[in-house]
């Protein structure tokens, strides 16, 4: 198969839920995830960023089959996810999720719990299965004598290499990476990301690296899609969008990121501190109220996502542009 070609796709993937909103005032429908179209390539790493509450961990729950989208399909190599068998599709799909800490059995050996999905696939012998582990331990960096550790007598680096290896352990093609530093000490997270990127070379390996901090995305990511109220407003290379982001909002997480230089402070959005209430989102492009380029067609009509050679961006204002470039009014 290419390895260009889609591995996991979402078509037009919605997911809402009914919250309460208090005592007598009934409920509403919160649109975590709103009609995303998205696909991840064979071999690629794949960043998908925004701020929390946009909906990054609905849909990584969605491609893991633990929720059902409430309209759309999601594909694994062009067949539906809904149709696969649950263990044929976890063999197949592994997550790493962000706190190695609440993550791992505090009640577990390390050999125990990078057995564990080996002992319910009914993998291998008893013997198959620990030389197994202690293959997969050496794979992510962990001598064989932390087997029969505990995770409490263990550091935080240590601990989400453990959670890596319980991944690798089936032999994934897929690996959903759910913020996987961000619990870690800064020292500790360059690592991780490190270990990851030698691991998808080794294993050929694809990554959904799910993520708010840009720069760990860079560090590792292929293409970045960004996430915003439940839509992906941008997707493009990551080398082109560092360069040149063609969403307001994509700029405005890129001049938040921190860097080296002295003296320039901590960085500012320019976005204020309010996030739309996901219940009552904005009209038009949900962007709007806190984008400094609106204009008045932003507040009454949703942007038609834009497709081209660099990829896609959803706002108005790229039209324009192109439309300027070539000398149209």
């Amino acid at each position: 198969m290419n390895e260009q070609s889609p591995i996991l796709e979402l078509r037009g993937v919605t997911r809402n839920f009914r919250v309460s909103r208090g005592l007598m005032r009934g409920t509403a429908t919160l649109k975590a995830v709103d009609d995303v179209s998205l696909s991840l390539r064979r071999g690629e790493a794949l960043g998908l960023v925004g701020e929390s509450g946009c909906g990054k961990t609905t849909l990584s729950r969605i491609l893991l089959g633990l929720l059902a989208p409430s309209s759309g399909e999601v594909l694994i190599d062009g067949q539906t996810l809904a149709a696969a068998d649950p263990k044929a599709r976890a063999r197949r799909i592994q997550p790493v999720f962000q706190d190695p800490y609440s993550s791992l059995n505090p009640r577990k050996t390390v050999s125990q719990i990078v057995a564990a999905p080996l002992d319910v696939h009914a993998i291998g012998t008893s013997a198959e299965r620990e030389r197994t582990v202690v293959r997969t331990l050496d794979l992510v960096g962990l001598p064989r004598r932390v087997a029969d550790s505990y995770p409490g007598q263990m550091s935080g680096g240590q601990r989400q290499r453990v959670a890596i290896a319980r991944a690798l352990v089936m032999q994934p093609e897929v690996i959903i990476c759910d913020e996987p530093t961000s619990a870690l000490d800064v020292s500790v997270q360059s690592q991780i990301l490190n270990l990851l990127l030698d691991l998808q070379k080794e294993l050929g390996l694809t990554y959904l690296l799910i993520s708010h901090n840009l720069a760990v995305v860079e560090h590792i990511a292929n293409r970045v899609a960004v996430m915003y109220l439940g839509r992906i407003v941008e997707v493009s290379s990551t080398t082109r969008l560092f360069a040149e982001a063609r969403h307001p909002y994509t700029t405005a997480l890129l001049q938040s990121v921190l860097t080296p230089e002295p003296g320039l402070g901590i960085p500012d959005t320019h976005l204020g501190i309010s996030y739309p209430n996901p219940m009552d989102p904005p009209s038009g492009c949900a962007f709007h109220p806190r984008c400094p380029a609106m204009m008045d067609v932003c507040r009454h009509q949703r942007p038609e996502p834009l497709r081209d050679d660099h990829g896609r961006v959803e706002c108005h204002l790229r039209p324009r542009h192109k439309q300027d470039q070539e000398g149209n009014p």
